[in-house]
């Protein structure tokens, strides 16, 4: 298909397009890392904590190897475990669930607004029952979910709430930062998130110090002095642990063969971090792009034809996806297609209805809203890296009759 004679190809995210203008500090980057020699545990990863921290405004932020390593990690330090029950939402990536799963523990899934596509705080308390420990918020495609209901629901309740922040680097809960909003929060840096590193990275946010501490153990085989610290507190034991600030912890530190709890191997490495470090100097500005993206087809998209989302004025949503709804989707994939602009299905299946969760007695027609979205919502570019050329071309053929 054409527009006016002429035709391109249009990718959903053009991560080669954003390397080459990274490009020259990428390289600084990798090269001084290559040549300090310090791969784990480094300058780099420290620095892209603490920036982290004083970016969100969040007394301890952690990394981690990968998202969702980040959300098992953070269910395990709250001490959410087998035969426990975790609320979330049935409209997500399956990492949400399956980290629930992975603990143990059950997923408990409450439908969506029809709006925004996040968990419908008004559904949550019916589904509360004595094993329900947590709440885990999924703030889908950049859009916060509604913190001060699930707080309210959570404290009421005597639950813990847990940020999936994955999709949300940089949103905004009424002027405060997603990733502080609760107990504990956990981000992705995927190479496709707003702020994604070229390979895998994840963070978890806290400002229990506690948890933190149980957090930092359970990401390195729940070893060494962190190891110690969180074992003591999880057992009431009340020892000074002696910190040898001397220790190297790059290469060889002689007490990580000291083990204390069942944990992880998941350390964000110097590369990822050293990246991640490049990447945050322009978060702000990419996220602002894709406002501007955002609104750009808010205004040119016909209402009747494309159903957008309905977003709550008072938060800033980082637009991760840009999504909306058809009636058609088969036909307007098609249409893509031939126009070779690139969308994606966000989601498919919803969670609920997974064969894995089949044992869990789900049945089509328990979630409607979330089962209506998953055969209507579809995700067009909303990359930074768009050119003024590539906007238009995707509206005039979201506008075309053929």
């Amino acid at each position: 298909m054409t527009i006016g004679g002429y035709k391109m190809k249009v990718s959903l995210l053009n991560l080669k397009r954003q390397y080459h203008h990274l490009k020259k500090d990428i390289e600084n980057v990798i090269f001084e890392i290559l040549e300090g020699g310090a791969y784990i545990n480094g300058p780099q990863t420290k620095k892209f904590e603490k920036r982290m921290e004083e970016y969100l405004g969040v007394k301890n932020a952690i990394g981690i190897g990968n998202g969702t390593d980040a959300l098992v990690i953070a269910l395990e330090a709250l001490g959410i475990g087998r035969g426990d029950e975790v609320i979330t939402s049935p409209f997500t990536f399956f990492a949400t669930a399956e980290a629930i799963s992975v603990v143990g523990a059950i997923p408990v899934f409450v439908d969506v607004k029809l709006e925004d596509f996040n968990i419908d705080e008004n559904k949550i308390e019916e589904a509360i029952t004595p094993k329900t420990k947590a709440i885990m918020p999924v703030h889908i495609f950049g859009t916060p979910a509604n913190m001060d209901k699930i707080n309210e629901i959570a404290k009421k309740n005597n639950l813990y709430v847990i940020e999936d922040a994955c999709q949300a680097i940089g949103a905004k809960y009424k002027d405060k930062m997603v990733g502080t909003l609760s107990d504990i929060a956990c981000f992705s840096f995927f190479p496709t998130k707003n702020l994604g590193t070229y390979g895998d990275g994840g963070l978890i946010t806290t400002n229990n110090d506690e948890l933190a501490t149980i957090c930092r153990a359970l990401k390195a085989h729940g070893s060494g002095e962190n190891g110690e610290i969180a074992y003591n507190l999880l057992n009431n034991i009340e020892e000074e642990v002696k910190i040898d600030s001397q220790v190297d912890d790059t290469v060889y530190n002689p007490k990580k063969y000291y083990n204390y709890l069942i944990g992880h191997n998941s350390r964000l490495d110097e590369l990822h971090a050293g990246i991640l470090n490049i990447k945050l100097n322009y978060l702000d500005e990419w996220n602002k792009k894709r406002n501007d993206i955002a609104k750009y087809y808010d205004e040119k998209l016909d209402d009747k034809k494309y159903k957008k989302m309905q977003l709550r004025e008072d938060n800033y949503n980082v637009y991760h996806m840009y999504i909306i709804q058809t009636e058609n989707r088969n036909e307007l994939t098609k249409k893509l297609d031939e126009a070779e602009i690139a969308y994606g299905i966000y989601y498919p299946v919803p969670l609920h209805l997974q064969k894995v969760y089949k044992s869990l007695g789900y049945k089509e027609g328990d979630l409607p809203n979330a089962e209506y979205l998953s055969k209507r919502t579809l995700a067009i570019p909303v990359d930074p890296e768009l050119t003024e050329e590539e906007k238009e071309y995707i509206i005039n053929i979201l506008k075309s009759e053929e």
